[in-house]
């Protein structure tokens, strides 16, 4: 294959073209029927709108290069590592806890709002552990590096934070009932909604999406989750139903006194794909390697970024709690 067979095969695999292309040359339409075909149908939405979004910004003279070339950079390179683990942990995770379900939620309206609810509550426990366990938040850390919102923030995870989602989230699924023909459809669903919540200004200024703002989480919602400004840090866990940020009380909504401020509450290097990617696990093995002691040691594992074995702690928390107390900020 050529240079220019690869180029057009890895734009085929980014704007998930391929299925669609070979339904319109052999004519069979019939996949379209089928969650397969659901999933194939939708998967260049969400590439399409990325690169309207990056033409609209460019002739408005909004697009900068930082706010698009680490969360683009980082996608090549999950693309070579990490593509085939997910199938992987799925299948395992669906092998090891499915036969353990007391019941099996199918593909019926029922079932699907059953599971639906089910998978939320999966993914709140992976998204609140990947901000409150410093480990996992290492993982987590570069989603939050970029300090723009846009559809390139989709393809800004290391590879690594697939995999501890996808065994958290299909395991506790699995124990619940949901079937893996069922969790397919809603990971379809939910993958398609959780890259749309990162749509940016330049093409949704406001992001309430009119009245869904009130039922569904937005990408007005998802802007909060991203700003590392002191009052909207460790909100707004869930990606379509807010059901658990509510129950948990992590629901919040931006607040038109408060300018989002996007990124992580560090400085990241500008343009460094090696800092937003490998960054907090430098400083995390930093501060084991001076702390004193197995316990400290092992507790900055597990516990909230900030934590300080000296009790000098600049947790989400305690930075919430002061904010409260010098200005009067009502959490």
């Amino acid at each position: 294959m050529g240079v220019l067979g690869w180029i057009r095969d890895q734009l085929m695999g980014f704007f998930g073209l391929g299925p669609l292309l070979q339904m319109f040359a052999t004519g069979d339409y019939r996949a379209l029927a089928t969650v397969d075909g659901f999933g194939d149908l939708i998967a260049p939405v969400i590439p399409l709108l990325l690169v309207f979004e990056l033409m609209r910004g460019l002739l408005r003279h909004r697009t900068r290069r930082v706010d698009y070339q680490v969360p683009l950079l980082v996608w090549v390179l999950n693309r070579f590592i990490g593509t085939f683990l997910t199938v992987a942990v799925v299948g395992f995770c669906i092998g090891q806890f499915n036969r353990f379900a007391p019941f099996q939620a199918g593909l019926t309206w029922y079932g699907l709002l059953y599971g639906y609810v089910a998978w939320e509550f999966a993914h709140f426990v992976y998204h609140f552990l990947a901000h409150k366990v410093r480990l996992l938040w290492c993982l987590h850390s570069t989603h939050h590096a970029p300090v723009a919102m846009n559809l390139s923030v989709n393809y800004a995870h290391i590879f690594l934070e697939g995999m501890y989602a996808d065994v958290v989230r299909t395991s506790i699924c699995m124990l619940l009932g949901v079937s893996p023909p069922l969790l397919v459809l809603i990971v379809i669903i939910d993958s398609f909604w959780g890259q749309l919540i990162h749509l940016g200004e330049n093409v949704l200024p406001e992001g309430k999406l009119g009245v869904l703002h009130r039922v569904l989480l937005t990408p007005s919602h998802h802007r909060v989750h991203h700003a590392r400004n002191v009052l909207y840090m460790d909100t707004n866990f869930c990606n379509l139903l807010p059901i658990w940020d509510r129950v948990f009380g992590t629901y919040m909504e931006a607040r038109a006194d408060i300018r989002i401020e996007y990124g992580i509450t560090r400085p990241v290097k500008p343009y460094s794909v090696l800092d937003a990617y490998l960054g907090e696990f430098w400083l995390l093995g930093r501060d084991v390697w001076h702390a004193p002691g197995l316990s400290n040691k092992l507790l900055y594992l597990v516990m909230p970024p900030g934590w300080s074995h000296d009790g000098n702690h600049h947790t989400a928390k305690v930075a919430k709690q002061a904010l409260q107390a010098e200005q009067g900020v009502d959490l």
